[in-house]
């Protein structure tokens, strides 16, 4: 198999590992096949597993010699109806049904709802939907004791199936006890960053921050209405967010969902933070060897909307076909990016910079590469700042992040256009264009005659100096001159 070179695209590809690929070998497929990252679902599986997937990954990335992230997904609070005489029952379409507080099994009337919270919250008017909305129930009358619904859609409802309450914001913590253990764990074995599940306020997020104890990069997962609500405020505290269509879905109207999404990605580009469309993007591979052209769309347009990167779920997790769907994903990203009208849709023209002067230099870098042959903007940063900043203004050109940190270097690998190397510091001028030269013709950014953009803070090594930014040309001796 050919080696892959992450410079063929900027968007980046997150795959979930599972049952299909969580091998050393399976990872390495995917790896070359075009994953940028991999996700570690907290919702299947136990700890060992989990830590001996994490340690297959960390051993592969060595062996390939590139940074690569791993993000822990939490489970979050799911609300799940209690259980059944036989196991399941019937409610009849248009008929009533309750849900009480009554531990007995249910039965085609009536069944335990082992979430009191929901009981002080829930409003004549609001719905209920069950087993991700396949059931529709709306709420005719609510007290302490029992909530009684109208089926607006029945069917048949199962033990402990899922329960979605689009229109109350639910006072349940975003972080169960096992998300807590989960989160602990997650930290403990070096994840670079943790998704955080059924946000539906600031505080979680803020919570969550609090537990992780300044270690690894949160990313909040929007699927609740509640959270598109306060987006901006969530978007503020999170390090990076994830467009999580699953329960999202589920709780908007289908045609209500992709205007969200656009308008979560416009928002978390503005603010210079990674962001994460995920949930059924090829779902068909999960079966198929193929995508279906609908799904070929959704991918592509996340892409021309300037998404850092987008998820495989079950796709690559228990699937069939989890190294094509990679490198399926993967082309599609590369033909979307070479079409000569992607520029223009993925660039912000009314995004002003920040009025600081590492923005306005990440704002002129663009400019720049827009204006000339730029083969690459190559940035010097110990928190990875500098190159968010570069990224949100989407330049033309890719971008090499020198880094002594390993830690940034992985998370830098969901950040749009970025590749990230690990490397000692500089400490003057001269070190920073010689090795920046010297790493940008190792790593294939440009050639002899080669023109790249060097950002970086004066004086070195100082976080959030960044106030520098020089044009150099690359010679034809360089090469050799700056080997080692």
């Amino acid at each position: 198999m050919a080696k892959f070179d992450p410079r063929g695209r900027k968007i980046k590809i997150l795959a979930t590992l599972g049952p299909a690929s969580r091998s050393p070998e399976m990872i390495e497929k995917l790896l070359l096949a075009g994953a940028d990252a991999f996700r570690v679902n907290m919702s299947h599986g136990d700890h060992e597993t989990h830590r001996e997937t994490i340690a297959a990954i960390r051993a592969v990335e060595k062996d390939v010699g590139r940074p690569v992230a791993i993000l822990c997904d939490l489970q979050g609070p799911k609300l799940r109806v209690g259980q059944f005489k036989g196991g399941k029952a019937v409610i009849r379409h248009s008929g009533h049904f309750t849900f009480d507080r009554n531990p007995e099994p249910g039965d085609d009337s009536r069944v335990c709802l082992p979430h009191p919270e929901l009981f002080g919250v829930l409003k004549k008017g609001q719905r209920l939907l069950i087993d991700d909305g396949k059931l529709r129930l709306k709420v005719i009358e609510a007290s302490q004791d029992a909530i009684l619904c109208s089926a607006e859609v029945g069917g048949v409802i199962m033990d402990r199936k899922g329960v979605n309450v689009p229109d109350a914001v639910v006072p349940v913590p975003a972080l169960t006890e096992k998300d807590r253990r989960d989160l602990a764990f997650a930290v403990e074995n070096g994840a670079d960053w943790i998704a955080l599940s059924f946000v539906q306020r600031p505080e979680d997020v803020a919570e969550a921050r609090r537990l992780m104890g300044g270690y690894g990069a949160l990313m909040a997962k929007i699927e609740k209405p509640a959270a598109v609500d306060r987006l901006e405020e969530i978007i503020e505290l999170a390090d990076g967010i994830m467009v999580a269509r699953g329960d999202l879905g589920v709780e908007l109207n289908p045609e209500e969902v992709p205007p969200i999404q656009k308008r979560i990605v416009a928002a978390t580009r503005r603010s210079g933070k990674p962001v994460v469309v995920a949930t059924q993007m090829l779902e068909s591979m999960i079966e198929s060897p193929a995508p279906t052209r609908a799904e070929v769309s959704d991918v592509a347009n996340a892409v021309y909307d300037g998404a850092d990167a987008v998820m495989l779920s079950a796709e690559t997790a228990s699937g069939a076909w989890p190294v094509e769907a990679v490198s399926i994903m993967h082309r599609i990203a590369g033909q979307v990016e070479r079409d000569p009208g992607y520029r223009q849709q993925v660039s912000f023209a009314e995004i002003l910079p920040d009025r600081t002067t590492a923005d306005a230099l990440a704002h002129s870098c663009a400019s720049i590469a827009e204006s000339l042959p730029i083969a690459g903007v190559i940035v010097f940063t110990g928190s990875g700042s500098t190159a968010r900043r570069v990224a949100r203004e989407r330049p033309a050109a890719p971008m090499l992040v020198l880094t002594p940190a390993q830690k940034t270097a992985r998370r830098m690998a969901l950040l749009w256009g970025a590749h990230a190397v690990t490397t000692k510091d500089i400490g003057s001028f001269e070190e920073m264009i010689a090795k920046g030269k010297r790493m940008a013709l190792r790593h294939g950014f440009g050639s002899a005659g080669s023109k790249l953009i060097a950002l970086a803070g004066v004086p070195f090594g100082t976080p959030g100096s960044t106030n520098l930014l020089h044009v150099v040309t690359l010679q034809g001796d360089e090469l050799d001159r700056h080997k080692g």
